[in-house]
């Protein structure tokens, strides 16, 4: 088809071919522009990834409120009942930056707890003498200075001697009671494995470099003996007790879950195979007795939660993903609930992505503003009980909530199809049966960012030491994983909690009856202080 003309051609068409040759063109420059703006959106976006913050706040000065009047969405700005973040904005500068007021008493407070080493210094008679002479001298109450105390980790060998004892006749032999090995002849001990746990599952240090901070320290303790006990540990003793938590996380009726990809080398697939770590986590509105479940896989299929949640009676959110509204169609007794977080996240994503000139005059800003209206509402709900909360959700919330998909569905045509603006609301009108879901319960969080915030320390290990050897190991990982977070959510000290379980569990370990491991619960009013943090 031809595409150029000159003045003489243009001058012999008539009338109707140029109409229909103008409106052509036309259309063709509308498909240009959609597919330039489309890839200046991507090129923004991308940069945005590599460059800006990653921060999701929407920074707006003004405020905004919208209702529902005859089937027509009205925005209202500067309302009292205007929406802000939920979360505070610790990144907004303020024009004039004032030295931080410490607060009464925080030097106290940070040093509770903590164990008190006497210094003293005193003057000799002598020293007295020469300064004050014959009038003589009292002593004043002391004048007291507190510093911080570093004292670097000190390893020693621990040698047992173990007395033994035999008849004289009957020649029996008999041992003195002592402390159970974790493994026979070897050297690792509840102490040491556990600042092995520590650095690499709480501090998300590599095994290499464990191995080369020990060497400096005159130890010399290879990666490969260091992932033996790991591995060992997780599948003699600790597993024990993350089954036991497994069958507790089935007593809740809200659970939360995620998964994140990672790379195990020697899975018996070809190099670069994704597999898969999953995590389950009790609901972010239960702060007593939290559980945090990780579970290696290598696939993201629907048979792994299907198994995981086979003995679950209850609510479960996710991200949208549909194996898990899979699983709620083959079960009456599993509600899957969505996640209001990402659906604001694609909105945040394409108002970053445009001019900042631009920004306040989008679809996507908008959407921005209604989501946040929620949020707002949904933070003042937070003291409630969950039967107040549910209550007052179908009050005040359910209003925005429904205008905000009227509003979605209409002005879905009006932005380019495949866009960040056009996939977020594409993705709020088919996620609204589960994004509406925690108006019925008030148990039920907004989004799924606990989960994702309990998935984050793994993502961060992920980073530092990239990909994971072998299959028992993932599964190790997940074991350890699991222990660490649970912990942490509930107020304890991961080192000292695995050094207390691995101490615990070997003099148990080869009897049937688990009972004993009610007492190991990082919630067991059994567990020594030294395990819990100062409050």
């Amino acid at each position: 088809m031809q595409t150029s003309f000159s003045k003489e051609q243009l001058g012999q068409m008539d009338k109707e071919l140029l109409i229909q040759l103008f409106l052509s063109q036309q259309q063709q420059l509308e498909e240009m522009d959609k597919k330039l703006q489309k890839i200046l959106e991507q090129l923004a976006d991308s940069n945005r990834h590599r460059f800006g913050r990653s921060t999701e706040r929407l920074d707006i000065p003004g405020q905004i409120s919208f209702v529902n009047v005859n089937g027509e969405i009205i925005y209202l700005l500067n309302e009292a009942e205007a929406i802000a973040d939920q979360e505070p904005d610790e990144e907004e500068e303020a024009p004039v930056r004032k030295r931080p007021v410490r607060k009464k008493g925080k030097r106290e407070e940070d040093l509770r707890g903590l164990p008190v080493v006497p210094v003293e210094h005193r003057m000799r008679d002598d020293e007295l003498q020469a300064v004050f002479g014959p009038e003589g001298w009292r002593e004043l109450p002391d004048e007291i200075y507190r510093r911080y105390l570093y004292i670097p980790s000190e390893i020693k060998v621990e040698e047992h001697h173990v007395a033994v004892y035999e008849g004289l006749s009957s020649k029996t032999k008999v041992k003195a009671k002592h402390p159970a090995y974790l493994f026979r002849n070897s050297l690792a001990s509840a102490s040491m494995v556990s600042a092995v746990i520590d650095k690499k599952y709480v501090n998300a240090a590599p095994l290499y470099r464990i191995e080369q901070d020990l060497k400096r320290r005159g130890l010399n303790i290879s990666r490969q003996d260091m992932a033996h006990w790991l591995i060992g540990c997780s599948n003699r003793y600790l597993s024990l007790l993350y089954d036991f938590l497994h069958e507790k996380i089935y007593e809740y009726h809200v659970l939360q879950a995620d998964e994140t990809p990672v790379l195990v080398t020697k899975d018996g697939r070809s190099a670069g195979s994704k597999s898969y770590m999953w995590v389950y986590r009790t609901g972010a509105s239960y702060t007593e007795k939290p559980i945090v479940l990780y579970e290696y896989q290598k696939t993201r299929n629907a048979s792994h939660p299907r198994e995981f949640l086979k003995g679950f009676h209850g609510v479960c959110i996710t991200d949208g993903y549909q194996v898990y509204h899979t699983l709620e169609a083959e079960r009456e007794d599993l509600r899957i609930a969505g996640c209001w977080a990402h659906a604001r996240r694609r909105f945040d994503e394409a108002v970053k992505s445009m001019p900042k000139e631009k920004q306040k005059e989008s679809i996507a800003y908008l959407a921005l503003r209604q989501i946040q209206s929620i949020y707002r509402e949904e933070k003042l709900l937070a003291d409630l009980s969950p039967e107040e909360r549910q209550k007052q959700r179908d009050l005040l919330l359910r209003p925005r909530v429904e205008a905000y998909f009227t509003w979605a569905k209409q002005n879905l045509g009006k932005v380019l199809k495949s866009s960040k603006t056009w996939n977020g609301l594409n993705y709020s009108i088919n996620q609204e049966k589960y994004l509406k879901v925690f108006l019925e319960d008030g148990e039920i969080p907004l989004d799924n960012n606990a989960a994702e915030r309990t998935i984050r320390g793994f993502c961060i290990g992920k980073k530092n030491w990239i990909m994971i050897d072998t299959i028992s190991g993932a599964k190790a990982s997940a074991v350890l994983y699991s222990l660490v977070e649970t912990a942490k959510a509930n107020n304890l000290k991961p080192y000292e909690y695995f050094k207390y379980l691995l101490e615990q569990i070997p003099e148990h370990g080869e009897f049937e009856d688990r009972s004993y491991l009610e007492d190991l619960l990082p919630w067991s009013d059994n567990l020594p202080a030294e395990c819990r943090q100062s409050k």
